[in-house]
């Protein structure tokens, strides 16, 4: 059954790349943090509207307390993905979810991100099957933004958990996707992409790593990025790196330890701080550089996750999000849907076939002379 929609569609007469499509019942907080964090982020961004999706009775009271009943439509969808819904399970039984309602909304070109807290694997399989994977991509990727030292305060790192396995030739397009992502998202020329091993030596390594480093060196050039070679997990915030290309079960341990450790450096902080009161009187003269240290680490303020290789744009908020991290992802993605980034990364993904397919040639004959744009 397909969602119905309310009377009333404030998205009508807005551009697509205006108006983003939530799923509002997926993350473990219920749909009033949804509606707390879309608040929050509409009042940052005038223009903007919002689909929500979801059970129309409870989103028009959540929606109408939050004062933004003028730029919210809300698509109603009675069931909802459970996070513990096996991706074959929802396939099977979720076209009337609010996750397949989020989805199908930017399927018809009715906005132009898909953002959802929900099922992680879930959410992968749905956009697969209803968005379908851009020409020449295996395996599509989750990219995330890492704080790191360089001037934009971030690195992008893929795959952060799509899929735990990746060979040669998907580690390969994972950087040509990175790249783009890292040049559109970030407004870097021209990226500095990093192989993410157990050491920077050439000789160490799983054997389709070896020979993605040669694969990714190859590929530079017609690329348009800076290949640096193996990279450590030291280097995932260093300024020697943009982009770091890794499979996703390795990218996900990751993210969830340098989620974990920030949140632990920001509450021993707190304890230390309130530990006595010279410490307490320490905080309040420190205060202004404090509160820009737990800001540059607080990871809800890089919630979102981009789903790289479909021929649209799905973001996955973490499933735990406060408002702040809702709000978060919304503004990445009402930030890509400006730039057009979707069919930037759509036309750089279609070369991605023919790019590895030129690597491995070049690897094995030595003669690789092309050039692609954006």
């Amino acid at each position: 059954m397909t969602p119905s929609q309310t009377e009333s569609d404030p998205t009508q007469g807005h551009a697509a790349n205006q108006v983003l499509s939530v799923d509002a019942m997926g993350g473990d907080k219920g749909p009033a943090t949804v509606v707390a964090g879309l608040s929050a982020f509409l009042g940052d961004v005038p223009k903007a509207r919002a689909i929500l999706h979801g059970p129309k009775d409870e989103l028009t009271t959540l929606v109408a307390k939050a004062g933004i009943a003028d730029r919210v439509a809300i698509y109603h969808a009675d069931e909802v993905v459970q996070m513990t819904d096996k991706p074959s399970h929802v396939l099977r039984n979720g076209k009337n979810t609010s996750m397949w309602s989020a989805i199908e909304a930017v399927r018809a070109r009715k906005a132009a991100v898909a953002v959802s807290c929900g099922n992680t694997g879930g959410l992968m399989a749905m956009s697969m099957l209803r968005l379908r994977k851009a020409e020449g991509v295996n395996r599509p990727a989750i990219a995330c933004l890492w704080p790191s030292r360089n001037p934009s305060g971030f690195n992008v790192m893929l795959d952060a958990g799509a899929d735990i396995r990746a060979d040669q030739d998907d580690l390969l397009t994972y950087a040509l996707m990175g790249a783009s992502y890292a040049r559109n998202g970030l407004d870097i020329a021209r990226p500095r992409v990093g192989l993410l091993n157990v050491g920077v030596e050439e000789h160490k390594g799983r054997a389709e790593l070896k020979v993605a480093h040669e694969l990714i060196g190859n590929a530079a050039v017609i690329g348009d990025f800076d290949y640096v070679g193996f990279i450590e997990g030291g280097d995932l915030p260093s300024d020697r790196v943009d982009v770091i290309v890794t499979d996703g079960f390795t990218g996900n341990v990751a993210l969830k330890t340098g989620e974990g450790t920030a949140t632990l450096i920001s509450e021993l902080l707190r304890a230390a701080l309130m530990k006595n009161p010279l410490s307490m009187v320490g905080a309040m003269f420190a205060g202004g550089s404090l509160r820009r240290l737990r800001k540059r680490i607080d990871p809800r303020r890089v919630n979102g996750g981009v789903f790289l290789g479909l021929n649209q744009t799905v973001i996955k908020s973490h499933g735990s999000a406060d408002a702040t991290g809702v709000a978060a992802a919304l503004h990445l993605a009402y930030r890509l849907a400006q730039s057009g980034f979707s069919d930037k990364l759509a036309a750089r993904v279609a070369s991605a076939a023919s790019l590895a397919q030129d690597a491995g040639q070049e690897n094995e004959t030595g003669s690789l002379d092309t050039n692609t744009g954006k």
